[in-house]
């Protein structure tokens, strides 16, 4: 059996942020970003919070492999220590590519557990925002009902979008947000959209919510059905969807297996050459098969 070796040592220790390089230059633009400032903040409110990853080069030097922007703003704040996690291989990929970003249920959950322990203000400060966005980020789910939220936890929504949200019943809510699922669609322009198609019924407060002085009625009605049927669509399409694909398959594995016949090939290309095309076109169009040759070509991957 191999042994298997393991990628980092188990304790953290602290180095000399003087004796740890970066693995290319550090632009000096970065520093302008707000994700930089907001690092800078957070190590100057809260501390080092998660230690960087490095690599021993040997005679008490070490080339960084996760944390160049905190190294630099360490560096940049003079602070001689710094805590450490060793790598034993000196890896070439990029540790954020490998990162999971928080959606913004995830950002106003870890709000709320800060703000059990901290003020409005210190958090802002820490990442260096100012108080409303704290604010805005705490209140973000309120009005939003639960089936909704767990729709959406996962998701990068804007946070516009829940503020298009919170203007719909619950019911609408939920309807909102699997369409906004099922279309990949998370913007507020997107939800806002779907608040003007939304029938007066169905909103929290429809006195407020009126629809632009330049869209009619007869318009504003041909959006809410328009919108009630795409809902309806939905629905359907999510039902029958499974089906339809494993069909779908089936059909085009027994047209490509038809095709590959020569004499029938010849036979439908010589008696109907415009159904042969769009036979081939279909075939083409799909890419979840092998390679399979035809007399016409090879389709699928």
């Amino acid at each position: 059996m191999t042994a298997i070796k393991t990628a980092f040592r188990p304790d953290v220790v602290s180095l000399k942020t003087t004796s740890i390089s970066f693995s290319k230059p550090f632009d000096a633009c970065r520093r302008k970003d707000t994700k930089y400032k907001q690092i800078a903040s957070t190590l100057k409110s809260v501390g080092l919070i998660e230690p960087l990853v490095v690599f021993s080069l040997g005679r008490g030097k070490y080339r960084i492999l996760d944390g160049n922007k905190r190294l630099d703003i360490l560096l940049e704040q003079n602070v001689p220590l710094v805590e450490c996690i060793l790598a034993t291989v000196d890896e070439s990929y990029t540790y954020n590519k490998r990162v999971n970003y928080l959606s913004p249920v995830g950002e106003h959950e870890m709000i709320l557990r800060a703000l059990a322990h901290n003020s409005i203000e210190r958090i802002a400060e820490a990442l260096n925002v100012n108080v409303d966005t704290i604010r805005r980020k705490r209140n973000l789910l309120e009005g939003i009902c639960k089936e909704a939220i767990e729709l959406l936890k996962d998701r990068r929504a804007s946070p516009k979008a829940f503020v298009a949200l919170r203007k719909m019943k619950p019911v609408r809510q939920i309807e909102a947000a699997e369409l906004m699922i099922a279309s990949n669609k998370y913007s507020g322009r997107f939800a806002a959209a779907l608040v003007a198609g939304t029938r007066a019924q169905m909103l929290i407060e429809p006195e407020k919510n009126r629809v632009p002085a330049t869209v009619s009625a007869a318009q504003k009605i041909s959006m809410e059905n328009e919108m009630d049927a795409l809902f309806k669509n939905l629905k359907a399409v999510e039902q029958s969807y499974g089906v339809e694909v494993l069909t779908l398959s089936v059909s085009r594995s027994y047209l490509v297996r038809l095709l590959a016949n020569k004499k029938v090939y010849s036979y439908i290309a010589k008696v109907h050459p415009e159904i042969c095309q769009e036979l081939e076109s279909l075939i083409a169009s799909t890419t979840n098969e092998n390679r399979l040759e035809t007399p016409s070509g090879v389709y699928g991957k």
